[in-house]
């Protein structure tokens, strides 16, 4: 059986900290290096839905992709939402550990396992990370398909391979155009679109595109020689939560290697905060 500080120093060998973006708030949040690990869940969210299915389920550690505080705080006083995650992960023994931009640019990361749930093959990371010598490393990948497909083909395989949600595969873009190229960005990434339109794909498949950066993502590609850009918005979650399944995987690995014996987890519970949508009538589909 493990001590926290062996299973965190094995995930820290995964995503190390010093990779993760200078704004990012990664690593250990909550948890007694001391305390001995036998069960683990892996999630996007550290809400409390999430902790109370960790409480519930008897796990020892927590791991998350988004940090509890990105940005610091003053208190951790139960009356406020995250004091009161923070006050039920130390009264329940759980430790939390944060995995963020560290993981995005990981080799595997984020985005390799949005690709390998939509059977895209990675060709190169879309922002190579330049300490990385192997040019493995970085944000975002760029794609090719086994064979080529339509714009509304590869959106309705994205709807039925990512986790459902109430917003679904958002399309901007010609729903007959032929795609062999994608970019894929778990999370979001319209900050991507420059290295997008220079490696020249058909298609890019993310979350949170704002109306100027896909207006104007769209309105150079009409001016291209290329097709204009397809544009895929997934929802933010769900474009991330494919992660949750590799990371577990590869704590298993390191788990049998090590004959730790540890029970891992991944959470199904969606924390999408949008909960329902109504199309316009009339609108395009």
């Amino acid at each position: 059986m493990p001590r926290l500080s062996e299973v965190i120093a094995a995930l820290e060998n995964l995503w190390p900290a010093e990779r993760a973006e200078s704004w990012d708030a990664v690593g250990t949040v909550v948890g007694e290096p001391g305390q001995d690990v036998t069960r683990v869940l892996f999630a996007v969210d550290p809400v409390q839905e999430i902790v109370d299915e960790a409480v519930k389920l008897g796990a020892d550690l927590l791991v998350t992709h988004h940090p509890l505080y990105l940005r610091g705080t003053t208190t951790v006083a139960a009356s406020t939402f995250k004091g009161r995650v923070v006050h039920t992960l130390i009264k329940h023994d759980i430790a939390l550990h944060v995995a963020h931009t560290n993981a995005d640019k990981a080799d595997p990361g984020v985005s390799d396992a949005l690709a390998g749930a939509l059977d895209l093959r990675v060709v190169r990371p879309l922002v190579p990370d330049p300490g990385d010598p192997d040019g493995r490393r970085g944000l975002g990948r760029i794609c090719e398909l086994d064979h080529p497909l339509t714009v509304r083909e590869l959106a309705a395989r994205a709807a039925e391979r990512l986790p459902a949600t109430a917003q679904g595969i958002r399309v901007a873009g010609d729903p007959d155009a032929t795609v062999r190229t994608v970019a894929v960005s778990g999370g979001s990434g319209d900050s991507l679109f420059d290295h997008v339109r220079a490696a020249g794909v058909d298609a890019f498949l993310t979350a949170d595109l704002r109306h100027h950066p896909a207006s104007e993502a769209r309105a150079h590609g009409a001016h291209d020689a290329h097709q204009p850009l397809a544009l895929l918005d997934a929802a933010h979650w769900a474009t991330e939560w494919p992660w949750c399944e590799l990371a577990a995987a590869q704590l298993d690995e390191i788990s049998d290697r090590h004959g730790w014996g540890l029970r891992v987890h991944v959470s199904k519970t969606v924390t999408d905060p949008w909960t329902s949508q109504f199309p316009s009538p009339g609108a395009p589909n």
